[in-house]
């Protein structure tokens, strides 16, 4: 028992360890690749999709809108499709081999994320590329935000089916209680989660905001995976996270690159599916809560300039209202990683709880 998980360790570290080492072998060219074709907006934004002004982000970001290029994403999900090929290809052909022992790719742990991670990224690539071209209804460019939610709803759907009828999850864990079966309603449960993590995407704004995030909410469900035998997933998680690393080190403050839909949009449903295959998804929102107050925050504020006609905060999502309050760039990406890290370590403090009491 010992070997085994300490063979298990050594596979799930070198696996972060080659994900970070291939990833930043290749962000040179990809950096170099998007000043080259000046992958960046043409125009920065100036207004919101609602039409209304942006005085505080054109202030702080309108230089950068136009000097950095987005589709930094692409960093991350093109090393786990690499590493995942590699790894898969081993296995089938050299069975024996070191690499092909690293092999995580099966179809009840890893396969719909990483279907969901690699689909959702190209939709975002998507999205990207019209925003460079400024092409799209909207000003600036892009995909209408309607289009987006029914193609990741549309992923959602398959996600749900896969879950339900191919995996034969009826159940959802209820913290300190237990599984509480829910049979048909599974489906919508599970399509209605990723909607609602697809609107975390508004946490990609600052130098290293974004990949400081989301690095230790992975982390975090790497943990409850690996808790649970589910250790082909926790491969997984170990080689996003090493990607992520790799893009925050050329993402910090001055950013060489931003993430942009391509990256942030895979990121996000992907979470929403391992907190599905871990039974955790009630966990998902105390985990991912910096997410969570991110989109609360743009939706609090959409809500009442609606309703009210006012403002609740300066600027919307949270970090650009703290920009508004004259805190450095830096300050604001900091906190934000220490507050996610600190609730994600509450997740699984609560998720070991709930497990032994």
């Amino acid at each position: 028992m010992y070997f085994t998980h300490a063979f298990l360790i050594i596979k799930i570290l070198s696996l972060f360890v080659l994900a970070f080492f291939i990833s930043i072998a290749g962000a040179p060219f990809l950096i170099k690749f998007l000043y080259k074709y000046k992958c960046w907006k043409k125009k920065p934004k100036e207004k919101a999709m609602n039409g209304d002004s942006l005085p505080v982000f054109t202030k702080f970001h309108a230089e950068k809108e136009i000097n950095t290029p987005r589709m930094g994403g692409i960093l991350i999900w093109a090393t786990v499709l690499i590493i995942s090929l590699i790894v898969f290809i081993s296995n089938y052909f050299y069975p024996g081999s070191f690499i092909a022992k690293l092999n995580f790719i099966s179809r009840s742990q890893t396969w719909l994320p990483l279907f969901t991670l690699i689909s959702a990224s190209i939709l975002g690539l998507v999205d990207d590329l019209l925003v460079i071209k400024n092409k799209g209804k909207y000003i600036g460019g892009g995909m209408r935000f309607k289009v987006r939610l029914s193609l990741i709803a549309l992923i959602a759907v398959i996600g749900a089916w896969w879950f339900y009828f191919k995996l034969g999850w009826t159940t959802i864990y209820i913290p300190f209680h237990g599984n509480v079966e829910i049979d048909g309603l599974y489906l919508l449960i599970f399509i209605l989660v990723m909607l609602a993590t697809f609107s975390t995407g508004v946490i990609d704004g600052l130098d290293g905001l974004s990949a400081g995030v989301l690095a230790p909410i992975f982390a975090s469900f790497g943990v409850i995976a690996y808790t649970q035998g589910l250790y082909d997933l926790t491969a997984l998680i170990a080689v996003i996270i090493g990607a992520l690393i790799t893009y925050l080190w050329f993402n910090v403050h001055p950013a060489k690159f931003y993430m942009g839909e391509t990256g942030i949009m895979g990121l996000t449903v992907t979470l929403a599916v391992i907190a599905f295959l871990t039974n955790t998804v009630l966990f998902l929102p105390i985990i991912g809560f910096v997410l969570v107050i991110e989109s609360l925050s743009d939706i609090i504020q959409l809500s009442s300039k609606k309703f009210r006609g006012k403002k609740v905060f300066l600027a919307a999502p949270i970090h650009h209202h703290f920009e508004a309050l004259g805190w450095p760039e830096s300050k604001i990406t900091m906190r934000f990683w220490i507050l996610s890290g600190v609730f994600s370590g509450f997740g699984l403090i609560l998720f070991f709880l709930s497990k032994f009491m």
